[in-house]
């Protein structure tokens, strides 16, 4: 018997995980074996609550039977072609999206920082093709604290100094201006503005919510200068908020929506920019492209997601237990807990206290609860949108205990 196997099955999973695997994630030390709906089973057999439901990608919660048939029957069929030949799957999914968004066009890829950098590089061209920018003088204004992904490019224009040690060089053309602040972005426009790349709420911030009119007054400012305004809605879209999107709540359509996490079911990786023609008409063949973006499998599996939030049922879910869940966090008896910012099923706990919010996170694991920190002081909580109100008012208990 080797010391491995004198272990717990947790212990020896995550020794075994952590002799090969890079540590560029610090998890929480539980081994998850079984998912269903908002309850997840350890290797050990603990079930927990999800309120974390992959930093929104399971909106639809651990294994959807809808999803799940979707996925098994286009396993059944076709996986793979690349985007040399055409697929059925995806104008299903193309079409249905670019409907749900009131849009015009898309273009699949499969992570959200590829989607992103889709959308950098087609408002670029836009910018050169169209607005007429002298070449390589476009830029890009972005608002500070945000959270687009981790490339490169990304993080070239990140505040976070995490995601920036030791990456260097970085790309340049963006303008960093503060979150929430309308004279700060209008200040910003130049003739070689192209665009305003923008999180409706940001979410790896600790969800944070701009003032009231905050989207509509970006969207009239774009206008007027001729900038496109590009909504990051990878982790506030998709019903979360209670709406379908996050700039639905100020009745804005921008001109660029980038979409993933949840686009996939939490089930295969799935991302989308959804545009005006306009704007994606300069990308020709060849100029951009991804060999698994828009694949059959991803396709059938994003066209169901949006079949789903075309019905209406996860928004209108996320609307109405949102107060419910909202209010309990605020009314909880505990004394580190200064502030409960949200929207729909969506919530950063501000913590102040005795406890960092990683030392909360393992309280909530010792309550059967699994949740994640952001810097340091934030607590995030994103149930699944199908969580159930006995299962939303267990969930606030199990919080409850673990500050209190």
């Amino acid at each position: 018997m080797t010391a491995i196997d004198a272990l717990s099955p947790t212990a020896q999973a995550i020794a075994r995980a952590e002799a090969h695997g890079v540590r560029n994630y610090a998890p929480l030390p539980v081994v998850l074996r079984h998912g269903e709906g908002v309850w997840v089973t350890d290797v050990e057999g603990r079930r927990y609550l999800d309120l974390l439901a992959a930093y929104s990608a399971l909106n639809f919660g651990h294994r959807h039977p809808r999803l799940v048939a979707a996925a098994k029957a286009q396993l059944d069929t076709l996986t793979l072609t690349s985007r040399a030949f055409h697929a059925e799957p995806l104008a299903r999914f193309t079409e249905g999206l670019a409907e749900l968004a009131g849009l015009d066009v898309v273009l699949p890829m499969n992570t959200g920082a590829e989607a992103v950098e889709t959308a950098i590089k087609a408002s670029r061209r836009w910018g050169y093709d169209v607005k007429g920018v002298a070449p390589d003088r476009a830029r890009i204004i972005v608002a500070d604290g945000n959270f687009h992904g981790r490339t490169t490019t990304i993080v070239s224009f990140s505040t976070d100094a995490d995601a920036r040690r030791g990456f260097g060089p970085f790309t340049p053309g963006f303008d960093v201006v503060p979150f929430g602040d309308l004279d700060a972005l209008e200040a910003a426009i130049t003739e070689d503005t192209v665009a305003f790349l923008v999180e409706p709420i940001q979410g790896e911030g600790g969800v944070i919510i701009p003032p009231e009119g905050y989207l509509a007054g970006a969207a009239a400012i774009c206008r007027e200068h001729g900038v496109l305004l590009i909504a990051d809605e990878i982790q506030s879209g998709l019903g979360r908020t209670g709406e379908t999107f996050a700039c639905d709540h100020e009745g804005v359509t921008p001109d660029v929506l980038v979409l993933g996490k949840a686009l996939g079911g939490g089930i295969v990786p799935v991302s989308a920019v959804v545009a005006r023609e306009e704007v994606m008409a300069p990308i020709t063949p060849g100029s951009h492209g991804s060999t698994f973006g828009g694949n059959p499998f991803a396709a059938a599996v994003g066209a169901e997601v949006v079949a789903m939030l075309a019905e209406g049922e996860p928004q209108a879910r996320a609307r109405e237990l949102g107060p419910t869940f909202l209010e309990g966090l605020r009314a909880l008896d505990a004394p580190d807990v200064v502030e409960v910012r949200g929207r729909g099923l969506w919530a950063g706990v501000e913590i102040a206290g005795a406890r960092t919010g990683k030392e909360c996170c393992y309280a909530l694991l010792e309550q059967g609860v699994l949740a994640k920190e952001t810097h340091e002081t934030t607590l995030r909580f994103a149930p699944p949108l199908i969580i159930s109100d006995p299962e939303l008012d267990e969930a606030l208990a199990r919080v409850g205990r673990a500050l209190a």
